[in-house]
C-alpha cells in the first residue's frame, strides 16, 4: 500500500513539475528530492545540459518547510566574473565604479529560502571560497564591508560539468564540491531514456499545435525508430526544438522518417564531446531565432492581407470612376459639336476623381530589428528583469547579454 501510495504522489509531481516518462533513474531522482526535501542539507544535481535539471531544486523547494519564503534563482554561467561577488553577496555605496547605492545579495535577498544555483561550476575561484564560508556558518561579507552579515539559505547547486575533473584541473574547490554534494541526484541522458522520447516528442508536438494553431504533427512508425534512435546530444531540450521546427515549418502533420532526418544534425556530428555552455548557448540561439522566424511568417502573411486589400481598393476605385469617365467622353463629344456653331467654345469640366483611403503599407523589418522588438517588448513586460526576459524568450541569460550589448539596449 505505500508502495502505491509513493508512486502516486511521484505520477502527481510529474504533472504538476512537467516531467514526462517512466524511467527509473528520473523516478529514483524524485523520490531523493522528496525525501530529503525536509532537511536542510545541500543538494547537488548533475547531468547534461538539457536534461531537466532545472524543475528539482524548486520541487525541492516547494516540498520542504521553506515553502512560503523565497526562492530564487542564479545562472552563475550567464553573470559576468568581475560582477559575481555583487550580484551573491551584494555591495557597499562606492565599493567600486557605478555602486552608486546599496546592494542586496541573493543571498541576502533568499534569506529563509532556497537559492538555486544553476551552473554552479563556472563559479570564479575566489567566489567559490566566499560560497564555502556560507555553506560552513551562514556568513559573508557585501563587496566593500568588513561587517559580517548572516543569512539561513538552503542551497541546491546544479551543472553538467565534470567537477572531479575540474578538481584535478584546479578550477574547482574541492572542500565546496563536498560542501555542495551532501545529497547527490543524478538526471540521465535522453538517449538513456529510450521509452521516454516518444512520449516526450508527443507531448512538444502537442503544446506546439495549440501555440501555433496548427493540427499537432504524428510520425510514422519509420520515425519513431529513427527518433529513439537518434543520440540526442542535447536530450530534452534538443528533442523539444526538432518538435517545434516540425510543428511551425512542415505543413503536412504525417511526419516520415526523410522528414525528421532533415531536422537532425548528423550523429558523427552531435557526438563531440560535451562542453561546459558553448551547445546550450547554440541551442538558445536557435531557439531564439525560430521565434523570431514565426513572426517573421505572421508578418509576411500581414504583408499579403494588405496587397489583397490594395487590390481591392485599386478595383473599386476603377468601378467609381467607369461613369465619371463616360461622362466626361459625352462632355468631349458635346464641346466639339459645339465649336462649329460657337466661336469661343467653352472646355469641359474634368470631374474630379473620388479617392479612397489605401491602406497603410507597414515597411518589412530585418531579422534582427525583429528580435530586438521582441526583447524590447519583453523588457518592457518584465520590468527590466533580465532573468524573467531569459525564460519567457527561451534563451540563456548569457545569450540575453550579449543581444543587449549587440543592439545597444541598456536597462
Amino acid at each position: 500500500m505505500a508502495e502505491t501510495d509513493n508512486l502516486q504522489d511521484i505520477q502527481d509531481i510529474k504533472m504538476r513539475y512537467d516531467i514526462l516518462g517512466n524511467n527509473p533513474d528520473v523516478n529514483h531522482a524524485i523520490r531523493t528530492a522528496l525525501q530529503i526535501a525536509q532537511t536542510d542539507l545541500s543538494v547537488l544535481i548533475t547531468g547534461e545540459s538539457g536534461v531537466g535539471k532545472e524543475s528539482f531544486p524548486k520541487l525541492i523547494h516547494d516540498a520542504s518547510p521553506r515553502k512560503h519564503n523565497k526562492y530564487v534563482v542564479v545562472n552563475c554561467g550567464a553573470i559576468p566574473e568581475g560582477t559575481m561577488d555583487s550580484e551573491l553577496f551584494g555591495h557597499m555605496k562606492g565599493a567600486f565604479t557605478g555602486a552608486l547605492a546599496d546592494r542586496q545579495g541573493y543571498f541576502e535577498v533568499a534569506n529563509g529560502g532556497t537559492i538555486f544555483l544553476d551552473e554552479v561550476g563556472e563559479l570564479p575561484l575566489s567566489t567559490q571560497a566566499r560560497l564555502l564560508r556560507v555553506l560552513q556558518y551562514g556568513e559573508y561579507y557585501r563587496v566593500g564591508s568588513s561587517e559580517v552579515k548572516k543569512t539561513n539559505v538552503r542551497v541546491v547547486a546544479a551543472t553538467n560539468v565534470n567537477l572531479m575533473e575540474a578538481i584535478r584541473e584546479g578550477k574547482f574547490r574541492q572542500d565546496l564540491y563536498y560542501r555542495l554534494n551532501a545529497i547527490p541526484i543524478y538526471l540521465p541522458p535522453l538517449r538513456e531514456r529510450k521509452k521516454d522520447i516518444h512520449i516526450l516528442f508527443k507531448k512538444f508536438a502537442n503544446d506546439f499545435a495549440e501555440k501555433y494553431h496548427r493540427t499537432a504533427i504524428k510520425l510514422q512508425p519509420a520515425a519513431v525508430e529513427k527518433l529513439e534512435s537518434y543520440y540526442w546530444q542535447g536530450n530534452v531540450r534538443q528533442l523539444r526544438n526538432v518538435a517545434e521546427q516540425i510543428s511551425a515549418i512542415e505543413h503536412t502533420s504525417d511526419i516520415s522518417v526523410d522528414i525528421l532526418s532533415s531536422y537532425l544534425p548528423d550523429e558523427s556530428s552531435s557526438r563531440l564531446p560535451l562542453v561546459s555552455h558553448g551547445s546550450s548557448d547554440f541551442t538558445h540561439e536557435r531557439e531564439f531565432l525560430y521565434r523570431v522566424i514565426y513572426r517573421l511568417d505572421a508578418q509576411n502573411k500581414e504583408f499579403k492581407e494588405q496587397i489583397e486589400a490594395l487590390s481591392k481598393a485599386v478595383s473599386e476605385l476603377q468601378s467609381k470612376l467607369a461613369p465619371q469617365q463616360d461622362k466626361w467622353r459625352s462632355a468631349q463629344l458635346t464641346t466639339v459639336e459645339a465649336e462649329e456653331v460657337h466661336t469661343e467654345p467653352t472646355e469641359p469640366t474634368v470631374p474630379t476623381e473620388p479617392t479612397v483611403q489605401m491602406p497603410e503599407q507597414t515597411k518589412p523589418v530585418s531579422m534582427d530589428d525583429m528580435q530586438k522588438q521582441m526583447i524590447l517588448e519583453s523588457l518592457q513586460r518584465n520590468n527590466n528583469k533580465r532573468n524573467l526576459v531569459a525564460a519567457e524568450l527561451g534563451i540563456s541569460e548569457r545569450t540575453l547579454y550579449r543581444r543587449l550589448r549587440e543592439y545597444g539596449i541598456n536597462i
